[in-house]
């Protein structure tokens, strides 16, 4: 068994479900000041209040998992992107506390209402500066002793291109859990948010493409760009889909938040396959990073008891307030 790629589908399947949960949680913050008023700013966090702090799990179950399995990556990554990670756990704990206190709070009520806001626009944008500083290092002859330059045009499009992602999924979550006036405000704002989201997804890849040599001779030599072709068109299928169910004036359900699951799914399949075996884009493979077989080995138990256990805890919690979120109540 190759453990190596075993743990870096772990880590990859903890990053993709991180992205998705906690991405719309992060999305409907980022879009809570574009609402029209206190009631449905509140209908918004109360939609999330069961399960956002769920969705972070992954975040962690990622981290452990790095650490444990490749133990120079995480010294690596740390190290190097210590300002803006820092910043993105000093965000989001700005969103965990807003949550608490917001609903308690009466004349401070406008305030946890702005550090909701700000909290999941800059986790967001932390995140996606990350990103961008790793896959925009491909290229670059630097060795492993070398730091990354985290603060860089390509950086900051890809922060800002995950905060527009975001927003699209967390509107598509508002589109589940609301109703009437709400709803159709959320759909309109969602129409934008897809045009922007596609046009910063053709910006990024096009980036890539013309800075980083490695990718681009992946994506554009045959036949390689073959087995490769299926992630673009699914893009196309899944926009167009998501772009006719906000036109239509029938009751969406969960349907928009899939397509735009989908979109994210084959955007993070097309980041994976460009820059795979390396877990440091450029620097260092899977192969040469993963732990000793004792301890990779020993933790796989573990985790494989852990994913189940908190997947049936997520689908549990999902499904036990699935229907739509009332002021009132909340369900």
């Amino acid at each position: 068994m190759d453990i190596a790629l075993v743990y870096l589908l772990l880590i990859g399947f903890g990053i993709l479900v991180y992205v998705l949960l906690d991405g719309f949680s992060l999305g409907v913050g980022i879009i809570s000041p574009l609402l029209n008023n206190p009631e449905d700013k509140g209908i918004a966090m109360k939609s999330l209040a069961h399960l956002w702090d769920s969705n972070q799990t992954w975040l962690v179950f990622g981290g452990v998992v790095l650490f444990v399995a490749f133990p120079v990556v995480y010294a690596h990554v740390l190290s190097n992107l210590y300002i803006p990670i820092i910043l993105m756990l000093i965000a989001l704990i700005f969103r965990g506390v807003a949550f608490e206190f917001r609903f308690k709070a009466d004349s401070s009520r406008k305030w946890w209402d702005i550090s909701f806001a700000i909290g999941c626009t800059l986790a967001t944008f932390c995140q996606g500066l990350i990103l961008g500083a790793l896959v925009g290092d491909m290229s670059s002859p630097k060795t492993m002793d070398d730091p990354v330059q985290w603060l860089t045009p390509f950086s900051i499009h890809t922060g800002i291109a995950l905060v527009v992602g975001y927003a699209l999924l967390g509107a598509c979550w508002l589109i589940r859990k609301t109703e009437n006036g709400l709803q159709q405000r959320v759909k309109e704002l969602a129409k934008v948010l897809l045009v922007a989201m596609l046009f910063f997804m053709a910006m990024v890849s096009v980036e890539m493409l013309l800075e980083q040599p490695k990718i681009a001779e992946r994506w554009l030599d045959w036949p390689t760009s073959l087995w490769l072709a299926p992630m673009p068109i699914l893009t196309v299928y899944f926009a167009y889909k998501l772009w006719s169910l906000l036109n239509d004036n029938k009751e969406p359900g969960l349907k928009p938040l899939a397509y735009v699951m989908g979109l994210f799914s084959t955007a993070f399949a097309g980041l994976v396959a460009g820059i795979f075996p390396y877990i440091i884009p450029g620097r260092l493979t899977i192969w040469e990073a993963i732990a000793p077989d004792k301890s990779v080995y020993f933790t796989l138990v573990g985790i494989l008891i852990f994913i189940p256990i908190i997947i049936a805890y997520n689908v549990y919690n999902y499904k036990t307030f699935s229907g739509k979120t009332s002021i009132k109540d909340g369900y």
